[in-house]
Protein backbone atom coordinates (compact mmCIF):
# COMPACT_ATOMS: atom_id res chain seq x y z
CA UNK A 1 0.00 0.00 0.00
CA UNK A 2 3.11 1.94 0.76
CA UNK A 3 4.37 1.82 -2.32
CA UNK A 4 0.94 2.14 -4.27
CA UNK A 5 0.42 5.49 -2.34
CA UNK A 6 4.23 6.81 -3.24
CA UNK A 7 3.43 6.32 -7.06
CA UNK A 8 0.04 6.96 -7.50
CA UNK A 9 -0.65 8.84 -4.71
CA UNK A 10 -3.38 8.44 -1.36
CA UNK A 11 -6.87 8.98 -3.37
CA UNK A 12 -9.76 6.63 -1.54
CA UNK A 13 -9.16 3.11 -3.81
CA UNK A 14 -10.78 -0.21 -2.76
CA UNK A 15 -8.23 -3.16 -2.22
CA UNK A 16 -9.28 -6.30 -3.87
CA UNK A 17 -7.36 -8.95 -2.47
CA UNK A 18 -7.99 -12.45 -2.62
CA UNK A 19 -8.34 -14.67 0.02
CA UNK A 20 -4.20 -15.90 0.29
CA UNK A 21 -3.42 -12.82 1.49
CA UNK A 22 -6.46 -12.29 3.72
CA UNK A 23 -6.16 -12.10 7.53
CA UNK A 24 -6.71 -9.42 10.43
CA UNK A 25 -3.66 -7.73 10.26
CA UNK A 26 -3.67 -6.70 7.02
CA UNK A 27 -7.23 -6.07 7.07
CA UNK A 28 -6.73 -3.54 10.53
CA UNK A 29 -3.66 -1.85 8.48
CA UNK A 30 -6.09 -0.74 5.98
CA UNK A 31 -8.42 0.19 7.98
CA UNK A 32 -5.78 1.88 10.30
CA UNK A 33 -5.32 4.18 6.88
CA UNK A 34 -8.84 4.54 6.21
CA UNK A 35 -8.94 2.47 3.13
CA UNK A 36 -11.86 0.15 1.61
CA UNK A 37 -11.21 -3.58 1.04
CA UNK A 38 -13.09 -6.17 -1.04
CA UNK A 39 -11.47 -9.45 -0.20
CA UNK A 40 -12.20 -13.21 0.03
CA UNK A 41 -12.37 -15.36 2.78
CA UNK A 42 -11.46 -19.13 4.19
CA UNK A 43 -13.52 -21.64 3.37
CA UNK A 44 -14.36 -21.93 6.84
CA UNK A 45 -15.79 -19.00 7.21
CA UNK A 46 -18.63 -20.26 5.03
CA UNK A 47 -19.90 -22.51 7.72
CA UNK A 48 -21.07 -20.02 9.58
CA UNK A 49 -23.90 -19.03 6.85
CA UNK A 50 -24.68 -22.86 6.31
CA UNK A 51 -28.30 -21.89 7.05
CA UNK A 52 -28.69 -18.70 4.45
CA UNK A 53 -27.52 -21.32 1.73
CA UNK A 54 -30.83 -22.93 1.60
CA UNK A 55 -32.97 -19.71 2.10
CA UNK A 56 -34.07 -16.60 -0.18
CA UNK A 57 -32.88 -13.67 -0.81
CA UNK A 58 -30.95 -14.60 -3.75
CA UNK A 59 -30.58 -11.75 -6.70
CA UNK A 60 -29.47 -12.70 -10.04
CA UNK A 61 -26.25 -11.39 -11.37
CA UNK A 62 -25.92 -13.92 -14.64
CA UNK A 63 -27.67 -16.87 -15.78
CA UNK A 64 -25.45 -19.03 -13.54
CA UNK A 65 -24.52 -16.83 -11.05
CA UNK A 66 -26.41 -15.45 -7.77
CA UNK A 67 -25.60 -13.33 -4.94
CA UNK A 68 -26.61 -11.63 -1.83
CA UNK A 69 -26.30 -9.78 1.63
CA UNK A 70 -25.99 -11.63 4.77
CA UNK A 71 -25.00 -10.29 8.51
CA UNK A 72 -21.41 -9.75 9.87
CA UNK A 73 -20.66 -11.74 12.56
CA UNK A 74 -19.03 -8.65 14.53
CA UNK A 75 -20.76 -5.99 12.78
CA UNK A 76 -18.79 -2.76 11.41
CA UNK A 77 -18.76 -5.03 7.44
CA UNK A 78 -20.48 -6.45 4.55
CA UNK A 79 -20.78 -10.18 3.72
CA UNK A 80 -21.70 -11.08 -0.03
CA UNK A 81 -22.31 -15.02 -0.03
CA UNK A 82 -21.79 -16.04 -3.45
CA UNK A 83 -23.06 -19.01 -5.36
CA UNK A 84 -22.32 -20.70 -9.00
CA UNK A 85 -23.61 -22.81 -10.70
CA UNK A 86 -20.76 -23.68 -13.10
CA UNK A 87 -18.23 -23.72 -10.43
CA UNK A 88 -20.50 -26.11 -8.52
CA UNK A 89 -20.36 -28.78 -11.53
CA UNK A 90 -16.33 -28.07 -11.24
CA UNK A 91 -15.82 -28.72 -7.53
CA UNK A 92 -18.18 -31.69 -7.42
CA UNK A 93 -16.10 -32.76 -10.06
CA UNK A 94 -12.21 -32.00 -8.23
CA UNK A 95 -14.16 -33.70 -5.17
CA UNK A 96 -15.22 -37.23 -6.78
CA UNK A 97 -11.74 -36.91 -8.61
CA UNK A 98 -9.76 -36.86 -5.79
CA UNK A 99 -12.08 -39.23 -3.88
CA UNK A 100 -11.37 -41.65 -6.19
CA UNK A 101 -7.88 -41.65 -5.90
CA UNK A 102 -7.89 -41.77 -2.72
CA UNK A 103 -9.65 -44.73 -2.62
CA UNK A 104 -7.57 -46.58 -4.77
CA UNK A 105 -5.01 -46.21 -2.89
CA UNK A 106 -6.22 -47.16 0.24
CA UNK A 107 -7.85 -49.84 -1.61
CA UNK A 108 -4.05 -50.54 -2.68
CA UNK A 109 -2.03 -50.03 0.80
CA UNK A 110 -4.84 -52.24 1.98
CA UNK A 111 -4.08 -54.83 0.02
CA UNK A 112 -0.62 -54.99 0.16
CA UNK A 113 -0.75 -54.90 4.13
CA UNK A 114 -3.40 -58.56 3.82
CA UNK A 115 -0.88 -59.90 1.89
CA UNK A 116 2.50 -59.13 2.97
CA UNK A 117 5.12 -61.35 4.83
CA UNK A 118 7.14 -59.00 6.44
CA UNK A 119 6.08 -57.36 8.99
CA UNK A 120 4.92 -53.43 8.36
CA UNK A 121 6.19 -50.49 10.20
CA UNK A 122 3.33 -48.60 11.22
CA UNK A 123 5.02 -45.00 11.44
CA UNK A 124 5.90 -45.44 7.35
CA UNK A 125 2.40 -46.66 7.03
CA UNK A 126 1.31 -43.76 8.36
CA UNK A 127 3.70 -41.88 6.37
CA UNK A 128 2.23 -43.07 3.12
CA UNK A 129 -1.58 -42.45 4.30
CA UNK A 130 -0.35 -38.56 5.02
CA UNK A 131 1.20 -38.71 1.56
CA UNK A 132 -1.65 -39.63 0.15
CA UNK A 133 -4.33 -37.36 1.71
CA UNK A 134 -1.92 -34.71 1.21
CA UNK A 135 -1.81 -35.21 -2.80
CA UNK A 136 -5.99 -35.22 -2.61
CA UNK A 137 -6.61 -32.86 -0.28
CA UNK A 138 -9.30 -30.76 -1.39
CA UNK A 139 -11.30 -34.86 -0.31
CA UNK A 140 -9.24 -35.80 2.50
CA UNK A 141 -11.74 -35.04 4.92
CA UNK A 142 -14.54 -36.91 4.02
CA UNK A 143 -12.51 -40.16 5.04
CA UNK A 144 -12.06 -41.61 8.52
CA UNK A 145 -8.55 -43.97 8.21
CA UNK A 146 -7.73 -45.97 11.35
CA UNK A 147 -4.60 -48.24 10.98
CA UNK A 148 -5.37 -51.16 14.16
CA UNK A 149 -3.36 -54.47 14.67
CA UNK A 150 -4.22 -57.62 12.73
CA UNK A 151 -5.86 -60.10 14.92
CA UNK A 152 -5.47 -63.14 12.57
CA UNK A 153 -1.89 -61.79 12.04
CA UNK A 154 -0.06 -60.78 15.33
CA UNK A 155 2.40 -58.67 14.30
CA UNK A 156 0.84 -57.26 10.97
CA UNK A 157 -1.24 -54.14 10.16
CA UNK A 158 -5.19 -54.20 9.06
CA UNK A 159 -6.49 -50.88 7.10
CA UNK A 160 -9.77 -49.40 7.92
CA UNK A 161 -11.20 -46.55 6.28
CA UNK A 162 -15.28 -45.14 6.10
CA UNK A 163 -16.59 -41.71 4.74
CA UNK A 164 -18.05 -39.41 6.80
CA UNK A 165 -21.40 -38.63 6.00
CA UNK A 166 -21.52 -35.28 7.38
CA UNK A 167 -18.87 -34.02 4.93
CA UNK A 168 -20.48 -35.27 2.07
CA UNK A 169 -23.87 -33.63 2.75
CA UNK A 170 -22.03 -30.07 3.15
CA UNK A 171 -19.81 -30.57 -0.09
CA UNK A 172 -23.03 -31.17 -1.91
CA UNK A 173 -24.61 -27.61 -0.01
CA UNK A 174 -21.38 -25.61 -0.43
CA UNK A 175 -20.03 -26.54 -4.02
CA UNK A 176 -19.82 -23.39 -5.66
CA UNK A 177 -20.66 -21.04 -2.76
CA UNK A 178 -18.01 -18.46 -1.59
CA UNK A 179 -17.94 -15.49 0.49
CA UNK A 180 -16.71 -12.01 0.06
CA UNK A 181 -15.93 -9.50 2.98
CA UNK A 182 -15.94 -5.61 2.74
CA UNK A 183 -15.94 -2.36 4.73
CA UNK A 184 -18.12 -0.71 1.90
CA UNK A 185 -21.26 0.56 2.86
CA UNK A 186 -24.66 1.39 0.55
CA UNK A 187 -23.11 -1.16 -1.94
CA UNK A 188 -25.60 -3.46 -3.41
CA UNK A 189 -24.33 -7.28 -3.52
CA UNK A 190 -24.05 -7.55 -7.43
CA UNK A 191 -22.20 -4.58 -7.73
CA UNK A 192 -19.91 -6.15 -5.00
CA UNK A 193 -19.32 -9.09 -6.86
CA UNK A 194 -18.70 -7.25 -10.21
CA UNK A 195 -15.47 -5.21 -8.31
CA UNK A 196 -14.36 -8.22 -7.23
CA UNK A 197 -13.93 -9.98 -10.52
CA UNK A 198 -11.73 -7.44 -11.57
CA UNK A 199 -9.12 -9.13 -9.75
CA UNK A 200 -9.75 -12.86 -11.46
CA UNK A 201 -9.63 -10.66 -14.99
CA UNK A 202 -6.25 -9.49 -13.97
CA UNK A 203 -5.42 -13.11 -13.04
CA UNK A 204 -6.95 -14.18 -16.43
CA UNK A 205 -4.21 -12.10 -18.45
CA UNK A 206 -1.50 -13.62 -16.51
CA UNK A 207 -2.74 -16.87 -17.40
CA UNK A 208 -3.47 -15.94 -21.12
CA UNK A 209 0.31 -15.41 -21.54
CA UNK A 210 1.19 -18.81 -19.53
CA UNK A 211 -1.03 -21.05 -21.76
CA UNK A 212 -2.33 -19.41 -24.93
CA UNK A 213 1.26 -17.43 -25.51
CA UNK A 214 2.85 -20.67 -24.06
CA UNK A 215 5.17 -18.84 -21.33
CA UNK A 216 5.71 -21.15 -19.02
CA UNK A 217 7.29 -21.98 -17.28
CA UNK A 218 8.59 -18.66 -16.07
CA UNK A 219 11.39 -18.38 -13.25
CA UNK A 220 12.71 -14.17 -13.45
CA UNK A 221 15.88 -13.56 -12.27
CA UNK A 222 16.57 -10.42 -13.66
CA UNK A 223 14.21 -7.10 -12.87
CA UNK A 224 14.30 -5.97 -16.39
CA UNK A 225 12.54 -9.00 -17.20
CA UNK A 226 10.15 -8.91 -14.58
CA UNK A 227 8.59 -5.28 -15.45
CA UNK A 228 8.50 -6.73 -19.16
CA UNK A 229 6.20 -9.67 -18.12
CA UNK A 230 3.97 -7.16 -15.98
CA UNK A 231 3.77 -4.87 -18.87
CA UNK A 232 2.72 -7.22 -21.48
CA UNK A 233 -0.01 -8.91 -19.04
CA UNK A 234 -1.01 -5.54 -18.86
CA UNK A 235 -1.41 -4.57 -22.32
CA UNK A 236 -3.22 -8.40 -22.81
CA UNK A 237 -5.95 -7.35 -19.61
CA UNK A 238 -5.95 -3.94 -21.35
CA UNK A 239 -6.99 -5.62 -24.42
CA UNK A 240 -9.45 -8.09 -22.77
CA UNK A 241 -11.25 -5.20 -20.97
CA UNK A 242 -11.19 -3.54 -24.31
CA UNK A 243 -13.01 -6.24 -26.38
CA UNK A 244 -15.13 -6.99 -23.19
CA UNK A 245 -16.49 -3.21 -23.43
CA UNK A 246 -16.93 -3.85 -27.29
CA UNK A 247 -19.09 -6.83 -27.38
CA UNK A 248 -20.99 -4.53 -24.37
CA UNK A 249 -21.83 -2.47 -26.58
CA UNK A 250 -22.77 -4.41 -29.52
CA UNK A 251 -24.93 -6.81 -27.38
CA UNK A 252 -22.79 -9.57 -27.24
CA UNK A 253 -22.75 -9.83 -23.14
CA UNK A 254 -19.14 -10.07 -22.02
CA UNK A 255 -17.85 -13.30 -22.32
CA UNK A 256 -14.83 -12.82 -24.75
CA UNK A 257 -13.66 -16.05 -24.47
CA UNK A 258 -16.53 -17.67 -26.30
CA UNK A 259 -15.79 -14.87 -29.14
CA UNK A 260 -11.77 -15.35 -28.52
CA UNK A 261 -12.27 -19.33 -29.39
CA UNK A 262 -14.63 -18.44 -32.32
CA UNK A 263 -12.06 -15.86 -33.95
CA UNK A 264 -8.74 -17.90 -33.12
CA UNK A 265 -9.87 -20.17 -35.89
CA UNK A 266 -9.84 -17.40 -38.72
CA UNK A 267 -6.00 -18.14 -39.62
CA UNK A 268 -3.57 -16.19 -41.94
CA UNK A 269 -1.90 -18.52 -44.11
CA UNK A 270 1.19 -18.03 -46.68
CA UNK A 271 1.02 -18.82 -49.78
CA UNK A 272 3.94 -19.38 -52.10
CA UNK A 273 3.42 -20.00 -56.15
CA UNK A 274 6.32 -20.54 -57.84
CA UNK A 275 6.18 -18.82 -61.21
CA UNK A 276 7.88 -19.41 -64.81
CA UNK A 277 10.10 -16.12 -64.71
CA UNK A 278 12.73 -17.78 -61.92
CA UNK A 279 10.71 -16.12 -58.82
CA UNK A 280 8.20 -16.79 -56.59
CA UNK A 281 5.24 -14.79 -55.61
CA UNK A 282 4.35 -14.95 -51.85
CA UNK A 283 0.62 -14.28 -50.66
CA UNK A 284 -0.73 -13.83 -47.10
CA UNK A 285 -4.51 -14.62 -47.67
CA UNK A 286 -7.04 -14.63 -44.41
CA UNK A 287 -9.26 -17.66 -44.14
CA UNK A 288 -12.57 -17.63 -44.78
CA UNK A 289 -15.63 -16.52 -41.80
CA UNK A 290 -17.99 -19.26 -41.29
CA UNK A 291 -21.32 -18.70 -40.85
CA UNK A 292 -20.89 -18.11 -36.69
CA UNK A 293 -17.92 -16.20 -37.32
CA UNK A 294 -19.72 -14.12 -40.16
CA UNK A 295 -22.22 -13.20 -37.52
CA UNK A 296 -20.14 -11.84 -35.01
CA UNK A 297 -17.93 -10.19 -36.98
CA UNK A 298 -21.03 -8.27 -38.22
CA UNK A 299 -22.39 -7.32 -34.44
CA UNK A 300 -18.75 -5.84 -33.66
CA UNK A 301 -18.74 -4.00 -37.20
CA UNK A 302 -15.40 -5.63 -38.22
CA UNK A 303 -14.45 -5.87 -41.39
CA UNK A 304 -11.95 -8.61 -42.29
CA UNK A 305 -10.00 -8.42 -45.54
CA UNK A 306 -8.96 -11.49 -48.18
CA UNK A 307 -5.43 -10.80 -48.17
CA UNK A 308 -3.04 -9.40 -45.52
CA UNK A 309 -0.40 -6.46 -47.40
CA UNK A 310 1.09 -6.54 -50.71
CA UNK A 311 1.73 -9.58 -52.76
CA UNK A 312 5.71 -10.08 -52.62
CA UNK A 313 8.46 -11.30 -54.87
CA UNK A 314 10.90 -13.45 -54.08
CA UNK A 315 13.54 -15.18 -55.73
CA UNK A 316 12.96 -19.13 -56.15
CA UNK A 317 14.83 -21.29 -54.31
CA UNK A 318 16.30 -24.44 -57.00
CA UNK A 319 14.70 -27.55 -55.60
CA UNK A 320 14.35 -29.27 -59.33
CA UNK A 321 11.01 -28.82 -59.22
CA UNK A 322 9.00 -27.95 -62.82
CA UNK A 323 7.47 -24.30 -62.91
CA UNK A 324 3.80 -24.09 -63.75
CA UNK A 325 3.43 -22.74 -67.71
CA UNK A 326 -0.01 -21.55 -67.35
CA UNK A 327 0.76 -18.87 -64.65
Amino acid sequence: MRSVEARHGSARRVWVLDRGMVNEENLEFIRQRGGSYLVGTPRSMLRQYESELTQSGWTAVYEDMEVKLVASPGGGETFVLCRSTSRAEKEKAMHERFSKRIEEGLATLAKRLATTRHRPDRTRVGMQIGRLMGKNSRAASKYEVTLIDDPDRPGHLRLHWRCRPEWTDWAILSEGAYLLRTNLAGRQPQELWKTYMQLTDAEAAFRTLKSELRLRPMFHQIQRRIHAHVLVAFIAYAMTKTLQKWMENSGLGSGFRTVQEEFARIKCCEVILPTSTGRELQLRCITRPDEAQRILLKRLKIEIPSRMGRPQWRKMLETGAKCSPNF
